[in-house]
């Protein structure tokens, strides 16, 4: 069985949203993105980041930088160099406007959370450092939304890069969560000259990991990780550098798990197409 048993007090859950006394909240657009670098002496790591313990979704899970997209963002005018929105639309199954909101999304986040800014000055530049005051002020205006990301960039004269993202995975949160998101994961880079800093007030903890040493740390039990980022480290762990990562193709599926009774016990069972990827099995 492709499962993972959950705590016996989701049976309750399961059981009433089985029974339609309680319907499935509606997921929230989200991006994810695994940002890579090659360690001279160590390979392919992956920048992680431990969740604080008062989060509501996922406390204390060690996860990819991302989040929400912001409407605005497919409101407003980006420069953008690279695959255009309607070409990550056909990556992802999402609509022109969704898909520029996730690349958007993809970018912000990432800054915001590591000060990793995938935007150059011009189509084929990237800013080399986003250390220091001034950056940390507009990372603060993006926080707090009074600052649009399509805003950010003008401003600064920048120009998004999405030719530095490559689409990965699209996961869907189980219906039986409280807190559901409908997230596209993506790989990217650390552009030369960047360093991810430890900012987001989201996470206790970051970490550059080769992708093997995480896996077994988390069926250790030494790292919390949700299937989604295990079955992307999995899947990472076949490369050997970032370029092979970047290159390597990809098709994407929606993966959504699902909660359900089974024997008596309340399990989440896993896509097949994932379900080997779950340390332990």
């Amino acid at each position: 069985m492709n499962g993972l048993k959950l705590p016996v007090e989701w049976r309750e859950r399961i059981e009433d949203m089985a029974a339609g006394r309680i319907q499935p909240v509606a997921p929230r657009h989200a991006a994810t993105v695994a940002v890579l670098r090659d360690h001279p002496e160590h390979g392919l790591q992956a920048f992680k980041l431990r969740r604080v313990s008062s989060m509501a979704f996922a406390p204390g899970a060690y996860v990819f930088p991302g989040g929400s997209v912001d409407p605005r963002d497919g409101e407003q005018t980006t420069d953008w160099a690279g695959p255009a929105p309607q070409e990550w639309g056909a990556a992802f199954k999402a609509s022109p406007t969704l898909a520029q909101e996730l690349v958007c999304a993809a970018v912000r986040e990432t800054f915001e959370e590591s000060l990793v800014l995938l935007a150059g000055a011009t189509a084929d530049s990237v800013v080399d450092d986003t250390r220091g005051a001034d950056w940390e002020r507009d990372r603060q205006s993006l926080l707090d939304r009074s600052l649009s990301f399509a805003e950010f960039l003008s401003r600064r004269g920048l120009v998004l890069r999405s030719d530095l993202l490559r689409p990965w995975a699209h996961w869907i949160t189980p219906a039986i969560e409280p807190k559901r998101y409908d997230t596209r994961f993506f790989v990217a880079a650390i552009p030369s000259g960047q360093r991810a800093g430890d900012v987001s007030t989201e996470a206790d903890r970051v970490a550059w990991m080769r992708p093997v040493d995480a896996l077994a740390q988390a069926k250790r039990g030494e790292m919390l990780m949700l299937p989604p980022t295990l079955a992307t480290l999995e899947d990472l762990a076949a490369y050997e550098t970032v370029a092979q990562v970047l290159a390597a193709p990809r098709e994407i599926s929606v993966l959504e798990p699902k909660a359900e009774i089974i024997d008596g016990e309340p399990y989440l069972v896993l896509p097949e197409e994932a379900a080997h990827h779950y340390p332990g099995r």
